[in-house]
């Protein structure tokens, strides 16, 4: 079946749309062209908050009759996706639409990312503004641009152009759950810089690949506690540095500043004579941690490969004490909150190594709902790449995170219409995710605002999915919310 016949359609059709579109984060031209000829077409006030090709696609759809005096509600998502595949995957994200289909009761794609993050919640914010039997007040659709890679289209608007009181956010992975506070955020980039030497005669190479582990949001998943494939492979190529000569020619581990790393790669010089010892010696430490991992990552793999002998490796003094940094710098759950039973409080995830261009970076994305606790793991951070020599260590990117307000107008819609739509209590709760609420709520601190959303597996990892039957339900919730949004 075609993710096109699916139910409601009206969501359905406008997800396949967006599956057809390129759009990882700087790339999101033509979804942005999409949904403002989208908005035209339908007759909707439509506009774009930049002149460049990428902005934020503001939609202004009218009331329907009797419900003009209703609050205003901006229905808010974002355009890109998380752009990533397993190694035997030939897409271009840049060029290839996103394979999705139907695999019993969940929608996914094929060894990529589906997109369904965030492309589920446009689909239903565009879905309520053109089915005619939808009852709603006033409606903003707010698509913004760039959020898996920094929340740009949230912190590019500007205060004063939106008119609603209500926002909706419609990002949310969790059916069944109304989030009213998220974690804040701050990237980390450590750079140590090297030289290349000229590889002894008669040695020999190797390339390590570790691949099949989970990956996953870094905001999301930390808490389960998964392999990250960076930290994995310098366990293992540590001990091999020390006892047995091995020098590195480049490691590659991880692409994206908020995605669990899921597979890792290295390309390794040495001794002839030790090659065998070698192998031995990462198989054994890999045996040992994929025992240790074995229920959150049972699929787990290591690849050791034979190659010819790069003429060049990386400085191993200036390699040796990165990798001893990449083995000292946390990257799990920092601590947990003391006010919401499995909530995360603080974080940090190692997400991205690159050997390139001189320079061996680490990049991290630290998460915490408590300023001071971002800040005291900033310094630790920033401590450990000190110690460890690390020649230039950047923050960027933060913002605080988003304060619940439970006693909001809105919050009680949405419990009292769950409680008839489901038959059960909503439960409240933050995340520890990033969202654009944070951000923008600074701009707007008259709105009230929620986040609500399907249910979504595996964001930011090839086995995304999302369940079907829960977009239905979702989508008639969100009917049942706008239909009873408070007068002004």
């Amino acid at each position: 079946m075609s993710i096109q016949e699916l139910e409601p359609k009206v969501v359905w059709k406008n997800f396949y749309a967006l599956t057809q579109l390129p759009r990882p984060s700087y790339h999101e031209e033509k979804v942005v062209d999409h949904l403002y000829n989208w908005g035209i077409a339908h007759g909707f006030e439509t506009i774009k908050d930049s002149k460049g090709p990428i902005a934020n696609v503001i939609v202004r759809v009218p009331a329907t009759p009797g419900m003009e005096n209703r609050k205003g509600v901006i229905l808010q998502g974002h355009m890109d996706m998380v752009p990533q595949k397993t190694s035997d995957s030939g897409h271009d994200f840049l060029k290839d639409p996103i394979s999705a289909y139907v695999d019993g009761e969940w929608v996914t794609a094929d060894r990529t990312t589906l997109g369904a993050d965030n492309g589920i919640g446009l689909s239903l914010a565009m879905a309520a503004a053109e089915d005619p039997s939808v009852q709603h007040g006033p409606l903003e659709l707010l698509a913004t641009y760039t959020e898996e890679t920094g929340m740009d289209g949230a912190n590019s608007l500007a205060p004063g152009l939106l008119k609603g009181d209500i926002l909706l956010n419609l990002d949310s992975e969790e059916e069944g759950e109304l989030c009213v506070g998220c974690a804040g955020g701050l990237d980390v980039k450590a750079s140590f810089k090297f030289r290349k030497n000229n590889t002894p005669e008669g040695s020999k190479g190797l390339k390590v690949t570790v691949k099949g582990l989970q990956g996953g949001h870094s905001g999301m998943d930390i808490s389960l506690y998964r392999a990250n494939a960076n930290k994995v492979m310098a366990r293992m190529l540590l001990p091999m540095m020390e006892m047995f000569g091995v020098k590195i020619v480049s490691f590659t581990g991880g692409s994206l500043r908020n995605a669990i790393p899921f597979e890792a790669e290295t390309e390794l010089v040495l001794p002839e004579e030790n090659v065998d010892a070698v192998i031995k010696g990462i198989e054994n430490s890999f045996a040992q941690i994929q025992a240790e991992f074995a229920e959150s990552d049972p699929s787990a793999q290591l690849i050791v490969e034979k190659v010819p002998a790069a003429p060049k490796y990386i400085q191993n003094s200036v390699m040796l004490r990165a990798v001893k940094a990449l083995l000292a710098c946390p990257s799990n759950v920092i601590r947990m909150s003391r006010t919401m039973d499995g909530l995360t409080e603080t974080s940090i995830n190692m997400a991205i190594v690159r050997t390139e261009k001189g320079n061996i970076t680490i990049t991290s994305l630290m998460r915490s709902a408590v300023d001071s606790a971002k800040a005291a793991l900033a310094q630790r951070v920033r401590c450990i790449f000190e110690l460890a020599g690390a020649d230039k260590i950047e923050f960027k990117g933060g913002y605080s995170g988003w304060t619940p307000r439970l006693g909001t107008e809105i919050n009680k819609v949405c419990m009292e219409q769950y409680q008839k739509v489901y038959g059960r209590p909503m439960k409240i709760m933050a995340t520890h995710g990033g969202l654009e609420c944070a951000i923008m709520g600074a701009k707007y601190p008259n709105w009230e605002m929620v986040s609500i959303g399907p249910t979504i597996k595996y964001p930011h990892s090839p086995d995304e999915k999302v369940n079907i039957a829960s977009v239905a339900r979702t989508w008639e919730y969100l009917k049942a919310v706008l239909a009873n949004i408070p007068v002004k």
